[in-house]
């Protein structure tokens, strides 16, 4: 799996804008093949800064993306923003769930 974070700082005049492309942009991707999930969020301790996260099958599925005209449209916000953006694709070889908490807090009885 690859997992795609891109955070980016927004002017306050161009944070609609944006939103509303990466909205639409978000909810395209959904229905990509391979997309696993992909999600906007807004922080709420800092509202010009907006973070887009996608989880990929496989990188052959998230190079697709990145070449589609929808991803464009992503690189077009990604120019509105104040200061250089956060972006990181990281790969997972594992992922793991509530039992690694289980496990962990296990260890404290």
């Amino acid at each position: 799996m690859v997992h795609s974070i891109i955070r980016l700082v927004i002017p306050h005049n161009k944070r609609l804008e944006s939103q509303r492309i990466l909205m639409s942009v978000t909810e395209r991707t959904r229905a990509e093949p391979g997309c696993i999930s992909c999600n906007l969020y807004q922080c709420i301790e800092d509202k010009h800064v907006i973070m887009m996260e996608e989880l990929w099958q496989n990188d052959e599925d998230l190079e697709r993306h990145l070449r589609s005209d929808d991803y464009l449209r992503v690189l077009l916000v990604v120019e509105m923003a104040l200061e250089k953006p956060e972006i990181r694709f990281n790969c997972i070889s594992c992922s793991t769930g509530v039992e690694t908490i289980e496990k962990a807090r296990s260890t404290l009885q």
